[in-house]
């Protein structure tokens, strides 16, 4: 009976979505154009038609570096960061659907979403979330989930 309770449960949990059907090949997503991991880390990764972007800083990408310039600077250059490596797997933040984004400040929110709006025709699903501090000094960090359009 305990054989047919896991094999129920683990179709239970692929058709949730917890498990990868096994056509959806794991491919790990790099580009020159935007800024290199600073950990143990890759910029992206697809599974199927879905790219998860690892979450990126306002690092200028030729010199590694956190742009000079106030909140607005900063996430203008995180999002930038962000079409450049969705670029590399012919996507456009049109094709995100979830972002998380990790700021220092939530006092600077209204300026964070004047500038993600500018982005967008139509913004994804998003969390916010002020956190104590982020590599590098950085003020704001956006990860992105990201759906190939069938």
């Amino acid at each position: 009976m305990s054989h047919l309770r896991t094999a129920v449960l683990s179709l239970v949990v692929a058709g949730l979505g917890f498990g990868c059907p096994s056509h959806a090949q794991r491919v790990v997503v790099t580009t020159d154009e935007a800024p290199k991991a600073i950990g143990p880390y890759v910029q992206a990764v697809t599974a199927g038609d879905t790219l998860y972007l690892s979450g990126q800083l306002p690092l200028d990408p030729k010199t590694g570096s956190i742009v000079e310039g106030d909140i607005r600077k900063q996430t203008e250059q995180v999002l930038k960061n962000l079409q450049t490596v969705l670029a590399a797997r012919g996507m456009t933040l049109d094709d995100a659907v979830m972002a998380h984004v990790f700021v220092t400040d939530l006092s600077e929110f209204s300026a964070i979403n004047e500038t993600y709006a500018g982005f967008f025709k139509t913004p994804p699903a998003r969390a916010t979330v002020e956190v104590k501090a982020l590599p590098r000094g950085a003020r704001i960090e956006i990860s992105m989930i990201a759906a190939r359009k069938r």
